[in-house]
């Protein structure tokens, strides 16, 4: 029996993504989750943690309401067309997966809670642990909790699927470091993120890296910019976009409508990197290519991103209150003077005319047949990866007319495990796991 793992999404129209808080603040006070401003449209809930940090069985407890009472505030959010995830770590948590058993404490336990809360799906705000500090190339990490982390995320993509008949969204929040820091150094904190983001390249919805609490960073020009500026947002942003060179190899960028700006929402939000409403307003007008360049930092692509996904902020608690801002949501308002009224987020295939293929027989030793249907002709490439997500072998890698095909994978060359195969038809995209036990 196949199962499948997911399809490559492109959600429609921009984000504005916020955290929520899980807790009371005095500064930032709670809020209903059912009373968060309309205008964001995706609500990453604040955290799910590990119960120690010898134990990563991962751990959610609404505070202030009944866990019936906040699974019915997930549904109303999500009957208005919103996205409401869970946030896997935080700046408190340290995820390390470095044994089998851990691994599955992991997978297991995010897997309850998604369907036990009904959430879309997760987002990784993974800030400290040995899961995301880097080793070996963005290519091939070598370290145990990295490779241990891209598998419990694949695994917990298909548990998810089959629970719920429909994709999990999944989006990253990386601090600077672990990110554009690559190109200053690779190792440890700094591009710890990147084998991360290239094994779910195709999986991702949005990455919205925290332009906050920050030091300085190099941007693809060579020149170092500072966290609270115009410059700084062009930089980190058109990084992720374009890709930039590390010493763990070539980090290929990512499409301009899966990045989201993170700021803070409020100077009291974060320790440093808050920059006001009109200096947002500067750099996103610059960087969507509809307005003039407002610092030193000059695009590499002329007319910038028009299709930019987005913005994020930490934290949807910290957007409402007025000690720290003017005025209630600044932040939101900000978003909406800058992409419009929000729409409604779909996480599924818009592409529903090519038949899903199939493998027979799976699992399979050595050898299974794929075969799939494509209406019209156009280029076809199956391309075969392995649990971290290396590719192994190119199946299909041309054009072809109309109609229904069979391949062959002999596998006999390869160990037993778990592989996946990746079609994609023109724009289609589809991703299967396959099974190889010997």
């Amino acid at each position: 029996m196949l199962l499948f793992l997911s399809i490559s999404t492109k959600s429609q129209g921009s984000v504005l993504i916020g955290y929520w808080h899980n807790w009371n603040d005095s500064n930032a006070p709670y809020i209903l989750l059912d009373q968060v401003d309309s205008r964001y449209n995706v609500v990453c809930v604040a955290f799910a943690e590990p119960v120690s940090p010898s134990d990563m069985t991962m751990h959610f407890t609404p505070d202030v309401v009944s866990q019936t009472t906040f699974i019915a505030q997930v549904q109303s959010l999500q009957s208005q067309g919103k996205k409401v995830l869970i946030s896997i770590g935080g700046a408190n948590a340290s995820i390390s997966l470095n044994n089998n058993a851990n691994r599955d404490a992991f997978i297991n336990s995010m897997t309850s809670i998604l369907n036990t809360f009904q959430f879309d799906g997760i987002d990784i705000d993974i800030e400290h642990g040995n899961s995301i500090l880097a080793s070996g190339t963005i290519t091939n990490p070598t370290s145990v909790d990295c490779i241990n982390l891209i598998y419990a995320i694949n695994q917990i993509k298909t548990n998810y699927f089959i629970a719920n008949n429909r994709q999990m969204m999944l989006t990253f929040a990386p601090e600077t470091a672990y990110v554009q820091g690559g190109m200053s150094a690779y190792g440890g904190i700094w591009g710890g993120y990147l084998p991360l983001i290239h094994a779910f390249r195709n999986d991702l919805n949005y990455i919205h890296v925290q332009l906050y609490n920050s030091g300085s960073m190099y941007g693809i020009d060579g020149n170092i910019y500072f966290q609270g500026t115009a410059d700084f947002i062009l930089a980190m942003s058109e990084a992720v976009i374009h890709g930039f060179n590390t010493n763990g190899g070539y980090f290929q960028g990512l499409p301009a409508d899966k990045v989201v700006v993170g700021l803070p929402a409020c100077p009291g939000a974060a320790g440093g990197g808050f920059i006001s409403t009109a200096v947002v307003q500067s750099a996103v007008k610059y960087l969507k290519g509809t307005g003039p360049k407002p610092g030193s930092y000059t695009l590499f692509q002329t007319g910038g991103y028009a299709n930019i996904a987005g913005m994020m902020t930490w934290s949807i608690n910290w957007d409402k209150v007025t000690t720290c801002n003017p005025s209630p949501y600044e932040y939101a308002q900000n978003y909406q003077i800058l992409f419009g009224t929000p729409t409604n987020i779909s996480n599924e295939s818009t592409v529903s005319e090519y038949k899903l293929y199939q493998n027979y027989p799976n699992p399979f030793n050595p050898k299974t047949s794929i075969s799939y249907e494509i209406p019209e002709s156009g280029f076809v490439r199956i391309i075969i990866y392995d649990a971290i997500g290396r590719e192994i072998e190119a199946l299909v890698n041309e054009h072809r007319l109309a109609g229904s095909y069979i391949i062959d994978w002999n596998a006999s060359q390869h160990p037993s495990g778990t592989y996946f195969c990746r079609m994609k038809i023109n724009n289609f995209i589809d991703v299967k796991r396959i099974l190889l036990v010997k």
